[in-house]
């Protein structure tokens, strides 16, 4: 299962109360008081981590509770403090408070850390509130409650590249051959049910590879596989769109082409934005080139960058390869480019 939402309760730990104690020694027979602080409540954080996934621990387990302050004690012994809970989540992962849609955090980065909620302060003991003036109090104050809060958390992946295109389109089979990842492949559609990461690497460099389940007509309002997988393309730096073109039909792959690019401009505007590049797969089925050639200008002559491949054969596979990774590197550098101006700025 590939669980990437999730909504939780958590509470931080409560405060220990304080303690009312008075010494009671030979000898001192009108001791003061002595009576300790409780200890503070365990808080809650969350931590992004390469090492996680998904967000599959949240489906069975949705109640987080960190142990509240232990209560004073006389002789002026403060509680002990409340063990803390850390969750570690994928980067990539947005927690969002549940009840008013506020987000509240991104995680994007390794190690990040997010206090989601503070433990309560531990109650002061008797000994805290004597005075010149109040030389034996008799009171002390109860911890103060841990915060508590219902989140709804959502993973975006964090790829460089999207694999994206209608069901059957070899998005599967090409990750398979240019990265570690081993999806199930079938000549059938929908045989991806959820995303696959893998990284390919070429010549000195490297990127992060998503094969995203295919998406049909409607995918924008929930159809098919539908918005659950869209929102994991926001975060690439580059689209790959793929189309089957192993029957030579151009008006079935410019129609498939202009459903899918609806979609995602349906989605949200700024997908659309966002560098692509046309790949034509399975050009090992086809037995007239030239009629591939004229697919490929049709994409030309409408300015999209287009290149034909087959991920059984090989067959253009290592110009692909540097070529995509040209476009990552230049997205990257544009987008550290606009940060340090936006730094600038301010």
């Amino acid at each position: 299962m590939f669980i990437d939402e999730a909504k939780i309760d958590i509470k931080a730990g409560d405060g220990g109360a304080g303690c009312v104690s008075f010494r009671r020694e030979k000898y001192i027979p009108r001791g003061g008081p002595d009576g300790g602080d409780g200890g503070w409540g365990g808080k809650v954080t969350f931590t992004s981590k390469h090492s996680e996934s998904t967000l599959n621990k949240f489906r069975y387990n949705r109640q987080f509770h960190a142990e509240s302050g232990k209560s004073g004690s006389g002789n002026g012994k403060h509680g002990r403090n409340g063990a803390d809970i850390e969750i570690d989540v994928p980067l990539g992962t947005q927690i969002f408070n549940l009840e008013t849609g506020e987000l509240l955090c991104d995680l994007t980065k390794e190690g990040q850390v997010f206090l989601a909620a503070s433990g309560g302060m531990g109650g002061r003991g008797n000994e805290f509130f004597k005075s010149s003036t109040h030389q034996a109090p008799k009171f002390a104050q109860p911890g103060m409650p841990g915060e508590a809060i219902k989140l709804k958390l959502v993973l975006k992946l964090l790829a460089d590249v999207a694999l994206i295109g209608m069901p059957n389109a070899g998005k599967s089979t090409l990750i398979s051959r240019i990265t570690a990842a081993k999806p199930e492949i079938a000549d059938y559609p929908f045989t991806t049910l959820h995303p696959k990461i893998g990284v390919a690497e070429v010549d000195d460099d490297s990127f992060v590879v998503a094969d995203m389940p295919g998406l049909i007509e409607g995918a924008s309002s929930g159809k098919g596989l539908g918005t659950r997988f869209l929102k994991h393309i926001e975060r690439s730096a580059v689209l790959c769109h793929l189309c089957d073109v192993s029957d030579l039909n151009l008006e079935r792959i410019t129609h498939d082409f202009d459903v899918i690019e609806n979609e995602l401009l349906k989605y949200s505007e700024e997908l659309p934005q966002k560098r692509e590049l046309v790949v034509l797969t399975k050009i090992d089925a086809v037995t007239d080139r030239e009629a591939l050639l004229e697919i490929e200008k049709t994409f030309a002559d409408k300015n999209i960058e287009v290149m034909s491949i087959s991920a059984v054969t090989g067959e253009n596979l290592p110009a692909f390869l540097r070529r995509i990774a040209r476009s990552v590197k230049e997205t990257r550098e544009a987008r550290l480019a606009e940060a340090i101006d936006d730094d600038n700025e301010i």
